[in-house]
């Protein structure tokens, strides 16, 4: 998933770009909430921020400067785009994107005009457009040790390796055990939508569906030349003007090209950025007549002796740049497909969609990867087809491109699910960002329901990300289990199953159930073999071009939404009802919990695909009624949410004396329940509690009358410091699915004092687990020290620290990661002793792990935390 990137615009490029700047139906939904600010501190940062590069760049670029307007991406209320459009047309704002069906409006607004569009009373929310960086899925960034010699190993994937494996562990969702009893509800009649960075085209494994038919239907980009930022960063962009006639074209650099003796032709050239970020400059040439497309991949400046191409659904035409060398491993002939928009009345645009990043195909590959190494080993769904819409390319993915991207994907191309492993980590994590909220919308409108990673920010609590908390996504965690931990990294493991460390917690900023559920989140999957393959170097094995093992919930994203088509397929084969509130109650009612985990790690459990098909498949999933659940919420930004200090789950991150919950203090918070659909008279719900270690009681039952709001008490007594989670579940007996799961989260923080004692504690952590504290900062504090000693030898250990917000109170993430006591001497990162400079008040966490390559399994520390 990805994480939020400051847009730093390079004067070259800024130059450049400003030479060629543009003068069966769900049940409706219910309105969004507005939020208390609608721009948000986030995007009012991002606005100074882009205002004060504009001056920059006009100050070091005589006569040229970057636009001073940013993109906006405005989400309004239900009925009201037009009303919308006409407000914004009175500002003398124009949009460049309309989709009334999800209330979505997109335009650039002068940034002193951005406030007043904001304010405006049929606006909903606004997101300003920004480039979020793709982090590095591959373990630690390729960066690791060799195996210790003579060490016992894992085998290497391969041909003879069984669909049953760790390798790829799609069986961890109960999906190979599913196929092998249903062999026909593999994926085939479903079409699964991938938003990543685009899906290799050529890969034997994403060749053909199990039934014969071509898998990839489509591929194309969601980047668009009218958004400033993805014309200043995607390179895959030519922008053409004026008509010329054969057989000679001029580039508007005066280069001479030939061409075929035809009237309505376009012609531009420029640097193409490709894999490993070598830039090729190439040319391309347009026909208006038929939309024909030329790229001379040969660089002789002659296009008569290139094929004339299309969109790769129109014809299946795959271009290619380069020569291999069979000398080498990785192959050198890069290829491309093309597309083509008008971008205005003077202008089109063709895209030349070379993939320069391994996610998007690793991902494809988890979804439906079929005949994998050429053998058994399958991803989730490998009967089913897909569609590639790539948004993001080698610096990044633009969040109008998400947008317009995911749009298009759940409107245009008859995509039944989609995945996206991208996202961003904002301190407010509402679900209330207009992506968020068209999100939600879009699912509802279309009936395709999104999957999205949780974030990779963890291992503290409210670091899930955005769109991820959108209600009606189906956000997931990244379990492992130790055959997994041992077949992709070479570490031995004791727990059967668990959470990965980096795996992004709820809930959200206002209580909200997130994740959703789990699914495993390390894989050995397709990537393209012109890129470097990954493998973890303790393993002992390579793997070939082609594959890679990546982790993160980008990879846990893609064998939820690869299970979910298993379901969509099954239920497609059987005439089974499967709308998105159907299949997500079926999902959420039968994951399976895993007893070690915290519920704000794991959400509902882990995807288990049979039980819920025993759900779906016999139409229980639509039984259930809507319940609502409204919980006190006390963060440091619960100010900020729609109902200031209200959400939909019990979630107290104050600080003891101020709001928070001291460590043995009992306490009672009043839920309010509310049944809003179904019989008029009252309805029996059994109540119950999964995890929360004993902090939580509830009643045995609730009794809910339609439309009658109806307080339910949960008492809270947390006998320890740290955070203390459960999930509370609202069941009707008579139906199969569960009506509602709130979640019920405290954090107990121990109080620190200027110059009073410190928090001194002992433990162990095992190899891959981690330990989680809980200190109140007070205000005014300079300073909060922490560090570490009591290490056994050869002990890899470390701490890592959240701000009260949740977010990283780490310097530098990329540092951190590496920071272990024993390991790479910290990789520039001080793993005995850390001071954090004016730490906001309120409860930090500290979270205690031990590395995978730790050789000790239970790994003893002393931890001391003090402020001053």
């Amino acid at each position: 998933m990805s994480r939020r990137r400051s847009l730093a615009i390079p004067t070259a490029l800024a130059l450049a770009a400003a030479s060629l700047a543009l003068t069966a139906r769900p049940a409706a939904a219910e309105a969004d909430p507005t939020p208390v600010d609608k721009l948000g501190a986030h995007d009012r940062a991002l606005l100074d921020r882009y205002e004060r590069q504009h001056d920059s760049a006009r100050r070091l670029a005589t006569g040229v400067a970057t636009p001073d307007f940013a993109t906006l991406l405005i989400a309004v209320a239900d009925g009201r785009t037009a009303e919308a459009e006409r407000a914004l047309a009175e500002l003398g704002v124009g949009t460049s994107r309309t989709e009334a069906s999800v209330g979505y409006l997109k335009a650039n607004v002068p940034f002193d005009l951005v406030e007043r569009v904001a304010a405006l009373e049929s606006v909903v929310a606004v997101d300003l457009d920004e480039l979020l960086e793709v982090e590095d899925t591959r373990a630690d960034g390729g960066l690791a040790a060799e195996p210790k010699p003579g060490a016992v190993l894992p085998q290497a994937p391969s041909a003879t390796t069984p669909d049953d494996n760790p390798y790829m562990p799609t069986r961890e969702t109960g999906s190979t055990a599913f196929k092998a009893e249903h062999p026909a509800f593999d994926g085939r009649g479903v079409t699964i939508g991938v938003m990543d960075t685009g899906v290799d085209p050529t890969h034997p494994a994403l060749a053909k569906t199990t039934t014969g038919e071509d898998k990839l239907v489509e591929t194309v980009t969601g980047t668009d030349p009218n958004n400033f930022i993805d014309l200043l960063f995607d390179s895959s962009w030519f922008l053409l003007g004026k008509h010329q006639a054969g057989p000679t074209v001029l580039t508007p650099d005066g280069q001479a090209w030939t061409a075929p003796l035809d009237s309505d032709l376009r012609v531009q050239n420029r640097a193409l950025v490709m894999p490993g970020g070598e830039q090729k400059k190439i040319g391309v040439l347009f026909r208006d007549s038929d939309g024909a497309i030329w790229v001379d991949t040969d660089g002789d400046f002659d296009f008569t002796d290139e094929e004339a191409m299309r969109r790769f659904g129109e014809g299946r035409q795959i271009g290619y740049l380069g020569t291999d060398d069979p000398a080498t491993p990785l192959n050198e002939r890069v290829p491309f497909t093309v597309q083509w928009k008008k971008i205005n009345a003077t202008t089109m645009g063709v895209n030349v969609n070379v993939i320069t990043e391994a996610h998007g195909t690793h991902v494809a590959g988890i979804t439906a990867a079929n005949g994998m190494y050429g053998g058994a080993m399958d991803g989730q769904a490998p009967g089913a087809k897909l569609v590639s819409m790539k948004a993001c390319h080698s610096f990044g993915c633009s969040s109008a491109a998400l947008t317009d991207g995911m749009i298009d994907l759940a409107t245009k191309y008859g995509v039944d699910v989609i995945n996206m492993s991208i996202g961003s980590s904002p301190e407010l994590n509402d679900g209330q960002s207009a992506r968020a909220l068209v999100y939600n919308r879009l699912v509802d409108a279309t009936g395709v329901q999104l999957f999205i990673s949780a974030g990779n920010s963890g291992a503290g609590t409210n670091t899930v990300g955005d769109p991820t908390g959108a209600d009606r996504v189906v956000s997931v965690g990244a379990a492992v289990s130790s055959d997994t931990w041992w077949a992709n990294y070479g570490s031995p493991t004791k727990d059967a199953r668990a959470m990965f460390p980096f795996s992004s917690r709820g809930p959200r900023e206002d209580g909200g159930f997130k994740p959703d559920i789990t699914a495993p989140g390390a894989a050995v999957s397709t990537t393209p073999d012109w890129i470097a393959p990954a493998s973890v170097p303790e393993t002992g094995y390579r793997l070939p071009p082609g594959y890679s093992m990546m982790n993160g919930t980008s990879m846990s994203s893609p064998q939820a939404a690869g299970a979910g088509a298993l379901l969509l397929s099954a239920a497609k084969q059987t005439g089974a009802s499967a709308t998105p509130a159907e299949l997500r109650a079926a999902i959420y009612s039968t994951a399976g919990w895993n007893g070690k985990a915290e519920a704000v790690a794991q959400g509902r459990g882990q995807f288990d695909v049979p039980k819920a098909w025993s759900v779906l498949g016999k139409g229980q999933a639509g039984t259930a009624d809507a319940v609502t659940v409204s919980a006190p919420v006390c963060t440091p930004l619960s100010g900020k949410l729609v109902t200031p200090h209200r959400g939909s789950g019990l979630f107290n991150s104050c600080a003891p004396g101020a709001g928070g919950q001291a460590v043995g203090e009992e306490r009672t918070y009043r839920l309010t329940v509310t049944r809003t659909t179904g019989a008029e008279g009252p309805v029996t719900y059994g109540t119950g509690l999964k995890g929360g270690d004993g902090t939580f009681s509830v009643p045995a039952s609730v009794v809910l009358a339609k439309g009658v709001p109806t307080t339910l008490e949960v008492t809270a007594k947390p006998g320890s410091q740290g955070v203390h989670s459960a999930v509370l579940t609202l069941d009707d007996p008579a139906t199969r699915a569960v009506e509602q799961h709130a979640m019920l989260a405290v954090e107990a923080a121990v109080p620190l004092a200027v110059g009073g004692t410190p928090l001194t504690v002992t433990g162990v952590t095992y190899r891959n687990g981690t330990v989680h504290y809980t200190v109140a900062v007070p205000a005014g504090a300079q300073a909060l020290t922490v560090s570490m000693d009591g290490l056994d030898e050869g002990s890899q250990t470390r701490w890592w620290a959240f701000r009260p917000t949740g977010v990283s109170g780490e310097k530098s993430a990329a540092g951190t990661i590496y920071c272990y006591n024993g390991y790479l001497d910290g990789y520039g990162c001080d793993p005995k002793s850390r001071t954090y400079a004016q730490p906001a008040a309120g409860v930090w966490e500290l979270v205690v792990e031990a590395r995978r390559t730790s050789p000790l399994w239970a790994n003893p520390y002393a931890l001391t935390a003090t402020v001053s």
